[in-house]
Parts: structure tokens; C-alpha cells; sequence
């Protein structure tokens, strides 16, 4: 008996140290916390998302501005080489126009310089020394006094043509010591803008969205085209068929229910349906001097005039040595690589069906997919020597609506 009640007394303390099940709605609640403790961190993530999404922004367009304001800098020490540049190659060429003039002169009397000299020391012998009639040595010494005269004529001309010479090289020996101080000047701010460029590559994480990626997949399609039209056509189909792409990822993931990827896909639409972003050229604009000039120097070839290939479809600009090019609009970059013959190529969707077009760097600073703002430093001309023989770089521009080329002419302001 006493046995029994043992065995009973120790099976209800088992049971009661037995933690009780817990029911359906401790259940409920629990999944419902934990529901409520995800939901919480996710709008906390997203929240730290957007915080540094706009502060990026933030950043992006401080450093931006930054760059504008070296590049106006820079390109205030570029005209200054511009003009020296410019005034050693013209008195370099005068300096070699005089030298070819005298050398040329100075061959014309090399014949005669023989019978000058005799003449100078034996006259009469010299002409006694050449038997004939009288009335013949009479017309010779009227010959030579006539040649005489000439000698004396183009010995003048031959000392002014020294003169011009030394004159014409004492003037470029002038303006190398200013042009080497512009030159000087122009790299000291060109070497800040680079630091500045430097900086932002180090502090900056390249953006890897998808409509990054999809900008960079029609870069490469396009770059398989053969004209530049077909090209611009092509960047066009591509970016299309990638927003048709992210439309049907946003009308799939919200038929889905899934919030966070239907609204991602939205914002992708969007940013590939407006790729120049705000601030660019309106469609319905007018030419009216609102594009920024795209480096300093001077228009050599203007829109209309004639070419090998036909009348000129944009402008060519002769540019200091080593001159940083700005985009002419704020936009989006399309295209940033070599092309056909137009060699390093740019090209800018400056909203409202605008493309600029700009070829002939030595280097580019930009990449497919970013955002530019106008005035902003994207690339670099070739270096060249003032005074020395052969064409000069030039930059190419175009302005492209609908693939069409217009006249860039009335929207650019002037240089300077």
C-alpha cells in the first residue's frame, strides 16, 4: 500500500515538471511577433537605405558642383594657353615664311655672285676681257649697270628679309616663356581636377544596378553598328526593350504579391524611360545659347560648311593642348568608347529626344550609365606642340534629335 502511493506520488511530480504544450493562439502570437519583429528591421533597412541613398545623392551632386566649379577654373587657364598657343603658331609660321623668302632670294642671286664679285674688283677688265664691237660692250655696260640696279634692289630686300626673320624669331623666343607659364597654370588646375576625380573613384561604389547593366548592354549592341545613326538607333531599340523588360517584372511580381520587387522593377521602368534624368533638354525647347560650350578655343569648322564627305553635320573645335571637354547638357551617358573612325566617342541623351555627340579625345572620364551635369568635366583633348607643322586636334560636336542631326550652333553659348 505504502509502495503504491510512492510510485503515484513520483508519476505526479513527473508530470508536473512536463512544461505544458503550447496552444494554437500561444502559437499564433508568437509567429505574429516574429512577423511584426522582420517587418521592423525591413523598413529599418530600408529606411538606412534611403537615408544613404540620399545623401549619396547628395554627395554625388556636391562633388559634381565641385568639379563644374575646377573645370570653369581650368578652363580660364585653358584660354590663356589657347591665346599664347595660338600666337607662337602664327609667329612660328611668319618665322618660317621669312626664312623660306630669304633662303628662296638668296638662291636667285647665288649665279650671279661670281660675276658681282669681278665685277666689284676688275670693272673694266672684265668687260675688256670679252672681245666684240664697241656698240656691244656699250649695250653690256648699260646691261650690267640695269643688273646693277636690280642687285641693289634685291640686296635691300634681302637685308629687310633678315630683319624680318630675326625679328619674327625674337618674337617667338618672347612668347615661349609666356606660353610655358599658361602651360604651367593649365596643368597645376588640371592636376586638382584630377585629384578630385581621384577622390571620388576612392570614396565612391560604382552603382551595379540593372539599369546600369542594361545601359551597358546596349553600349556594346550599338557599338557593333556601322554608322553613327545606327548606333543612336540602336541605344534607343535597346533601352525600349529593357524598360518593356522591367514592366513586365513589375506587372509579374504585383499579380505575385511581392511589394518590394514590383516596386524596384517601377523605379527601373522609370529610370530607363527617363534616362537623361531632370534638368535636361524639354522637348518641345528652342535653341536659344542654353548648352554649355564643350572646351575652350575657337569653331574651325562650322556647321554647313564643305567636307569630303559632304556638307558638315556639326562643329570642330581647335583646343589648347591637353583641354578638359565639359558635357554640353546634363544627361545620361550612352555611349563612352571608341567608334568606327571617329575614335574616342561620347555620347550624352540630353532628355527630350537630344543626343550630344562628341569625338576626338586622347582620353575619357566617364563611363556608360552615369549621370553628368552640364559643365562637368568628361574628357580630355590630345597634347600638341605650339609652332610645329601638321593639323592640330580638333573635337567634333553634334547635336542629334531622333537620330537626326541639328545645328548645335544656337544652342551653345559662347566660349570664353
Amino acid at each position: 500500500m505504502r509502495r503504491n502511493s510512492l510510485l503515484a506520488l513520483i508519476a505526479l511530480l513527473t508530470v508536473a515538471a512536463q512544461p505544458a504544450r503550447p496552444t494554437k493562439e500561444d502559437i499564433a502570437r508568437q509567429q505574429m511577433e516574429q512577423a511584426e519583429k522582420a517587418r521592423a528591421a525591413e523598413q529599418a533597412a530600408q529606411q538606412a537605405a534611403t537615408a544613404r541613398a540620399v545623401a549619396a545623392a547628395a554627395e554625388a551632386q556636391r562633388l559634381a558642383a565641385d568639379r563644374i566649379a575646377a573645370a570653369a577654373k581650368l578652363r580660364a587657364a585653358e584660354a590663356a594657353t589657347a591665346d599664347a598657343a595660338d600666337k607662337v603658331d602664327r609667329l612660328t609660321a611668319q618665322q618660317r615664311q621669312a626664312r623660306a623668302s630669304l633662303d628662296a632670294r638668296a638662291e636667285t642671286m647665288q649665279p650671279l655672285l661670281p660675276v658681282i664679285e669681278r665685277l666689284s674688283l676688275f670693272p673694266a677688265e672684265t668687260l675688256l676681257a670679252v672681245p666684240g664691237l664697241p656698240e656691244d660692250t656699250l649695250r653690256g655696260v648699260l646691261v650690267l649697270r640695269g643688273l646693277a640696279r636690280q642687285l641693289g634692289a634685291d640686296a635691300v630686300a634681302l637685308r629687310q628679309e633678315q630683319a624680318r626673320l630675326v625679328d619674327a624669331t625674337a618674337a617667338v623666343q618672347a612668347e615661349v616663356p609666356k606660353l610655358a607659364a599658361a602651360r604651367a597654370q593649365q596643368q597645376q588646375q588640371a592636376a586638382a581636377l584630377e585629384r578630385q576625380f581621384a577622390g571620388v573613384q576612392a570614396s565612391q561604389r560604382e552603382a551595379e544596378g540593372e539599369a546600369i547593366e542594361a545601359a551597358r548592354r546596349a553600349a556594346d549592341s550599338a557599338a557593333q553598328a556601322d554608322t553613327l545613326r545606327g548606333m543612336l538607333a540602336a541605344l534607343d531599340s535597346e533601352r525600349r526593350a529593357a524598360a518593356a523588360r522591367a514592366r513586365e517584372d513589375a506587372v509579374r511580381a504585383e499579380r505575385q504579391k511581392q511589394a518590394d520587387q514590383a516596386s524596384a522593377a517601377r523605379a527601373r521602368q522609370a529610370e530607363l524611360e527617363r534616362p537623361a534624368g531632370v534638368g535636361t533638354i524639354a522637348s518641345t525647347a528652342q535653341p536659344r545659347g542654353q548648352l554649355t560650350a564643350p572646351v575652350a578655343g575657337k569653331i574651325v569648322r562650322s556647321w554647313g560648311d564643305a567636307t569630303a564627305g559632304g556638307p558638315a553635320s556639326g562643329l570642330s573645335y581647335q583646343a589648347p593642348p591637353e583641354a578638359r571637354v565639359v558635357s554640353i547638357c546634363s544627361g545620361h551617358v550612352v555611349f563612352a568608347a571608341s567608334f568606327r573612325s571617329y575614335g574616342l566617342l561620347l555620347i550624352v541623351d540630353c532628355g527630350g529626344g537630344y543626343h550630344a555627340v562628341l569625338a576626338g579625345f586622347d582620353k575619357l572620364d566617364v563611363k556608360v550609365g552615369q549621370n553628368v551635369a552640364a559643365g562637368e568635366p568628361v574628357g580630355v583633348m590630345p597634347n600638341w606642340q605650339p609652332g610645329a607643322t601638321g593639323e592640330r586636334p580638333t573635337l567634333y560636336v553634334e547635336l542629334r534629335r531622333d537620330s537626326q542631326p541639328v545645328n548645335p550652333a544656337p544652342w551653345l553659348k559662347t566660349s570664353g
